[in-house]
């Protein structure tokens, strides 16, 4: 008898939802008094996401369409001896079983060390180190993050060494993207890495913050570089923000960029502006969020590269629900609309515009490769327009979700790729203790 892969999903994610729906949580309590017994020095993580998702219209017909079943597991454990000292490990197995034969890295990957990293710090001291393997999440993630969406994210090989008080933080770091391998131990690959200083100044005047950092991103062949040479660039920027009045908030946020790309000198650039308030819709909150952030594109016939390089981000929900699109020339128009209707489900509305920054550069997906191109700049700037409606409901340390999205082609699209409009469908789960 043939199996029906939408009612195993239905089981397996009925199966995982027991210990949110029932009385009292047996695995979130075992880990409180694991942490009680210890005396605060060990602490258990866990996490078990399942996602079942149908994309149609991959690469907007270019690829094969997805029917999956995505399915992750991490298990971690933290333990802090002294005030000063802290150890911390986890592991993942990130498996798609109806993908077929081979799945990607991006969604397959058994058993693994994510993190395992040692950390010197104590609150009584301003000067805190730390290295290893971990995830990272700087700013808004726009320049360095950690992608919790895809299956198997991202984790950095890292050291970092920070100054911290109650007016400034100033971090020196090292960061190294991990390479999954889907059947082998990841090692560490420097061949592609991002160092220098990322520091942030909160509220220096009437709540106004500033984050500065200045990094330079090396990648050669070995790290994963395809082109004639190496990458060489150096990025300069800051981010402002803070409240306004009438509840408002804002944020902005610009780099430069110099190096080079392959045999070419870089200069690029990139911008963000955004702005957010909260409301009432009959009486239930409502978060009203406008966004317009742009990355330059190269020019044919240039002498030099002017595709902004966007180093490692976490770019998900940043050009649509459905991650199509990397921060690379690409000028993006974006509003969000988050409405909680009680404490535990809330309803998200999301809305993209996308223009290419040049029409003779290419369009870039969320990786940065190239989706395609105009050489001679004949086939437009529109990429098209993206909806997408998702929903979430928590239930104690549980969280479903569930979501629809639909693209509409703009003239590059349908005149550089087969032009079918991209759909996406999802529903999942997801256990997380602390």
């Amino acid at each position: 008898m043939k199996t029906n892969p939408w009612l195993v999903c239905v089981v397996l994610m009925a199966c995982s939802s027991l210990p949110a729906l029932g009385q009292s949580d047996p695995v979130q309590k075992g880990a409180n008094e694991l942490h009680s017994a210890s005396n605060g020095q060990l602490t258990l993580r866990f996490e078990e996401r399942t996602r079942w998702e149908e994309q149609y219209g991959v690469k907007f017909g270019a690829a094969v369409n997805q029917q999956d079943m995505l399915s992750r597991i991490r298990i971690g454990i933290q333990y802090r001896p002294v005030s000063w000292l802290t150890f911390s490990g986890m592991g993942q197995d990130a498996r798609a079983p109806w993908y077929g034969k081979p799945a990607p890295n991006s969604v397959r990957e058994t058993m693994n060390m994510h993190e395992a990293w040692l950390a010197l710090a104590s609150e009584k001291t301003a000067l805190n180190l730390s290295f290893g393997r971990r995830m990272l999440d700087y700013g808004e993630t726009r320049v360095i993050g950690t992608p919790q969406w895809s299956n198997t994210s991202r984790t950095y090989d890292y050291g970092r060494m920070e100054y911290s008080s109650k007016k400034m933080t100033l971090d020196a770091l090292m960061v190294s993207p991990v390479i999954v391998q889907t059947d082998a131990f990841n090692n560490p690959e420097l061949g592609n890495r991002i160092w220098g200083t990322y520091d942030v100044f909160p509220k220096l005047f009437h709540g106004l913050s500033v984050d500065t950092y200045a990094l330079r991103h090396s990648e050669n062949k070995i790290g994963g570089w395809t082109s004639a040479g190496t990458l060489g660039t150096n990025s300069f920027g800051a981010r402002v923000y803070g409240p306004l009045p009438d509840r408002f908030a804002y944020s902005l946020e610009s780099t430069g960029q110099t190096g080079h790309q392959g045999l070419l000198d870089q200069r690029a650039y990139s911008w963000f502006a955004g702005a957010s308030r909260p409301v009432a819709l009959f009486n239930m909150p409502l978060s009203l969020s406008l966004e317009y952030k742009g990355a330059s594109g190269s020019s044919y016939g240039s002498g030099h590269d002017a595709t902004y390089d966007q180093l490692a981000p976490a770019n998900h929900d940043k050009f649509g629900h459905m991650d199509q699109f990397g921060w690379r020339n690409l000028k993006t128009l974006k509003s969000l609309e988050t409405l909680k209707i009680t404490k535990s489900v809330a309803f998200n509305l999301m809305y993209t515009d996308e223009n290419l920054f040049s029409a003779s550069d290419a369009l870039y997906n969320s990786s940065g490769s190239q989706i395609a191109i105009s050489k001679k700049g004949t086939a437009g700037t529109h990429v098209g327009q993206e909806l997408d409606a998702f929903t979430t409901f928590a239930v104690r340390d549980h969280t479903f979700y569930a979501g629809f999205g639909h693209f509409f082609k703009g003239e590059f699209v349908e005149n550089t790729t087969p032009g079918i409009n991209p759909r996406y469908f999802y529903f999942a789960q997801q256990y997380v203790i602390k």
